[in-house]
This record gives C-alpha cells, sequence and structure tokens, in this order.
C-alpha cells in the first residue's frame, strides 16, 4: 500500500496521458483475426477461456483464435535496448499485430509487490493503420479489491495489475515498462544519468503480462427487439444456464428470472417493496415513515451480458449497507453509451480472469448517460461483499461512474443516477445520504485495521484510501449528490 507522495507515484485509481513520441520500427506482423461488429448491449455474448489450475499464471495466447469474449495474455520481455541491465531493465513487446481486443492491462505474480515505474502501450484502431499515442496505465491499483486477510484476497489467485484501459476495437499493440529510479537512499524520480550507484534502477515485478480483452462482439440487439416486441423484457428460465439463473434469481424478488432489466418503481410501490424487503429489519418509526428514493430502473447482468461462468459460483454477504463509496473507472470518456454493456463485461474479465478476483469488483457501475448497470452478482437489493474499497468493502457498496473524471466534469444525468441509486439503496438499511456513519477498516495506507472511522454515508473512494480516485472532478459533485439523495428520500 502506498500513501499519496508529492511525487509522480501519489495513487490514482487510473490514468491515460497521451505523449507525442515517434514510434520505434514494427515487429514482423501476424494477421489480425477478422473484424466484427461492436455490441451494443448485449445478454449472452461474452464466453469463458478454458479452465485454469488455482494459482495458475495468466495464460499465454494460443494460436487458434479465442472464442468471442476472450483475453490474450502475453509475457513481457526485457526490450532489445536495455538487455544489458539485466531483469531491473525496460521490459515490453514492440509494435505488432494481435487478435481484436477493446481493453488491456499489465498483470504480474505478487499481489503485494508493486511496480514502482511507468508502464506505457500504443494500440492501433482495427483495419487501419493509425497507431495512437503512448498512453499511461496507472500502476497503483491496489487501492483496489479484497480486503486484507479475506477468503477472497488469501485464494491464491489474486495478482496485482495495473488498472484497465478502454481503447476500443483495435488489433495492435505496443508495450514498454520502465523502472523508476532510484537514488542509493531509496528515493525515487532520479534520472539514470544521475545515478553513481550501478543498478539502481527499481526492479520490476515478476510475471509480467500484458492482458488485451475482447468483452464479446455478438451483436443481439435482435434478443432485446424480440422481447420488446413481445412486450416483456425478459428471457426464459429454459434458456438460462445453472450460473445464469442463479445471478438472475438473487433479484427474483424484483424482476422475472431472465430479465435484461429492473424496472423502475414510483414512490409508494418502493415504499410498499421496503415493507416486504426488510419488514423485520424495520423499526415501528421506519415502517410509519420510510425514507427511501423511488427504485430507479437497473441493468441485470443478463441484461449487459455478463458470462457467469467466469465468476466464482457462490454468492457472498456482509451484514448491511451503511455506505457507499463512489469510483470512476478511468478508463476514458471516449466510449459511446451503447458500449457502455461491452466496456463492463471487459472490466468483469479483467477483474476475474486477469487480477483473480470472484467477480466484478464494483457493486453497480452507471454510464455517462446516467444507465445504472447490476455490477457485483448476488442481488442489487442485498448487502453484497464487494471488492472496490481496500479496507473498507464490509457494510458498504461501491459505484462505479464509467469514465475518467480528473479534469472532465461529469455529466449531469450520471450524477443524477448517482443521487437516484444511493437515495433508493441507502433507504433499504435506513441510511440517510447526507449523513455520518461509521465502519471499520480492514486495513490500508490511510487507517489501520480495526480502527473505527467516522465516514460520509456517500463517500469518496479516496476517503478510504490514500488515491485520486473518484477524480477531483467527480469527488466535488458528491455533494449534490448526497442532497440530491436525501431530497429523493423524502428528507
Amino acid at each position: 500500500m502506498h500513501g499519496l507522495l508529492a511525487t509522480s507515484l501519489g495513487v490514482t485509481c487510473a490514468a491515460a496521458l497521451t505523449l507525442p513520441l515517434a514510434p520505434p520500427a514494427g515487429a514482423a506482423p501476424e494477421p489480425p483475426a477478422p473484424m466484427a461488429e461492436a455490441a451494443a448491449a448485449v445478454a449472452g455474448a461474452a464466453r469463458p477461456d478454458p479452465p485454469q489450475a488455482p494459482g495458475a499464471p495468466p495464460r499465454a495466447a494460443s494460436a487458434t483464435p479465442d472464442l468471442p469474449g476472450s483475453t490474450q495474455s502475453l509475457p513481457l520481455a526485457p526490450l532489445a535496448r536495455d538487455r544489458a541491465l539485466g531483469g531491473a531493465g525496460d521490459q515490453g513487446l514492440p509494435r505488432r499485430d494481435v487478435r481484436h481486443f477493446s481493453l488491456l492491462g499489465v498483470v504480474w505474480n505478487d499481489p503485494d509487490t508493486p511496480l514502482h515505474g511507468r508502464v506505457q502501450v500504443r494500440t492501433r484502431a482495427a483495419g487501419t493503420h493509425a497507431w495512437s499515442g503512448w498512453q499511461d496505465l496507472e500502476t497503483h491499483n491496489d487501492d483496489h479489491g479484497a480486503d486484507p486477510g479475506t477468503a477472497e484476497r488469501t485464494s491464491g489467485h489474486v495478482r496485482a495489475g495495473t488498472a484497465p484501459l478502454w481503447v476500443g476495437d483495435s488489433d495492435g499493440v505496443e508495450v514498454r515498462v520502465h523502472g523508476e529510479d532510484t537514488d542509493p537512499h531509496g528515493r525515487t524520480g532520479t534520472t539514470r544519468a544521475a545515478l553513481t550507484t550501478p543498478g539502481a534502477a527499481a526492479a520490476l515485478p515478476k510475471g509480467l503480462r500484458l492482458e488485451l480483452i475482447d468483452p464479446g462482439t455478438e451483436d443481439t440487439r435482435a434478443v432485446h427487439l424480440s422481447a420488446e416486441a413481445a412486450g416483456t423484457r425478459q428471457i426464459r428460465p429454459a434458456a438460462l444456464d445453472a450460473e445464469a439463473r442463479a445471478a438472475s434469481a438473487a433479484n427474483a424478488d424484483l424482476a422475472p428470472v431472465g430479465a435484461l432489466e429492473i424496472p423502475a418503481l414510483d414512490r409508494a410501490q418502493t415504499r410498499s417493496e421496503l415493507l416486504s424487503l426488510r419488514s423485520g429489519q424495520l423499526t415501528a418509526a421506519q415502517k410509519a415513515k420510510p425514507y427511501i428514493g423511488p427504485r430507479p430502473g437497473i441493468v441485470t447482468r443478463r441484461g449487459w451480458g455478463a458470462d457467469e461462468k467466469l465468476r466464482e459460483k457462490s454468492f457472498v454477504y456482509t451484514s448491511k449497507v451503511k455506505a457507499a463509496f463512489v469510483h470512476h473507472t478511468a478508463s476514458g470518456n471516449t466510449y459511446k453509451c451503447s458500449q457502455a454493456p461491452s466496456l463492463i463485461r471487459g472490466i468483469y474479465r479483467y477483474h476475474v480472469r486477469s487480477m483473480g478476483w470472484r467477480d466484478i469488483g464494483y457493486n453497480f457501475l452507471v454510464d455517462k448517460c446516467g444507465t445504472i448497470y447490476e455490477g457485483r452478482a448476488g442481488g442489487v437489493a442485498k448487502a453484497v461483499l464487494g471488492a472496490h474499497t481496500l479496507g473498507f468493502n464490509t457494510n458498504s457498496m461501491g459505484i462505479a461512474v464509467i469514465g475518467t473524471f480528473g479534469s472532465t466534469k461529469p455529466p449531469a444525468a450520471a450524477v443524477t443516477a448517482v443521487a437516484r441509486l444511493t437515495a433508493w439503496k441507502l433507504g433499504l438499511y435506513g441510511g440517510n445520504p447526507k449523513g455520518k456513519t461509521y465502519l471499520k477498516s480492514g486495513g490500508g495506507n490511510l487507517y489501520r485495521k480495526g480502527k473505527n472511522v467516522r465516514l460520509n454515508v456517500i463517500s469518496g473512494h479516496r476517503d478510504g484510501f490514500a488515491t485520486e480516485c473518484p477524480g477531483r472532478q467527480l469527488y466535488g459533485k458528491l455533494g449534490t449528490a448526497r442532497s440530491s439523495a436525501a431530497r429523493l428520500q423524502g428528507r
């Protein structure tokens, strides 16, 4: 874990900076796979990679194309100009053709080993000769994930990695990883020319691999259109496999099994549902005058096309939801709202296949048009244990706004969606969006394990961990979200 430093090593959720550098000579190309049109909103597009032994490193790319929804895992190697430096030199991949992908990240073996350095990528838009500029991947991504000592964290499957970056449909890539230089006293940021101690460049972690994620490209909008034409937004339960049926059944109190979305309710309907779902946990005062916002519409995992065979089968719950942590995915703002399901499938696959988590880390995601998506499986009205705010996953939920909001203002629709979602979900558990609550730290770089910490009921990720997330601009809108959510609850 790393605290915020007044150096280039300050922890952030993720970053993507374009640098105008000249491209090096390319490597011998491999023919890319045929391009398929990107999906808008799909059900059942992603499919799993072949099973992998527990604790095994990410698999290498196979010689044959993967099915739609796949991961290419490519080992990094010392770059030619740095081989004389031994294992501490730059690593990467020369420019090369690859099968289609839309999201990428770099992982390494030990989740407790930080990468002190810089990871940069360039990509080529599919079917073109246009290469992007160099973009930085955020290497300090250890502010996400399961809490220390939990079953998910100690499973033996977890790896460290950068934050993922959405690049859109691409078929070429180049990567370079440069170890941060240190002076003889261990300070970072010194140039190699200024070093007087041989081998002072920080060694890079072992097992560096580039993960190229294809979130699935089958366009099954016809499923949605046929469902709408039939006057329903669900798929016959008989068509669901066991894992998909279980994920959908976790929301059976809110929508039919197989539903693509959970419909919005008005205030009266929501209060009636509250009494039905949680009557035994409500006080007499809460029953007489419940403070809860109208339930917003939520796209289910079935609706965004989750491959339920990727995740672990069981669901894990915490006691209640006392707080909501708001994040940004830091995956860029150029996506279209119709691409959000693909982007979510990419993050899901990266979290599970590449990082070794049991499921996607966030409990909910929100796109820039204000659409709300179910995240980690287990039921949107339930207290599902996530892996979003290291040290504070217990008795909380994580909401990720899709985009990067360090210098870019979040769309009003996204902020409104956060307010609507928190007004409803916190209301189920008696939470006041403008209030404070106490959570016990599971361990992190701001608070020691076991410390009771007073937090806003709606907090930013940076309130629980020293990080830039959810970005300065989105963090500045949390006051608006709190006020709006409280108003929606009738406070």
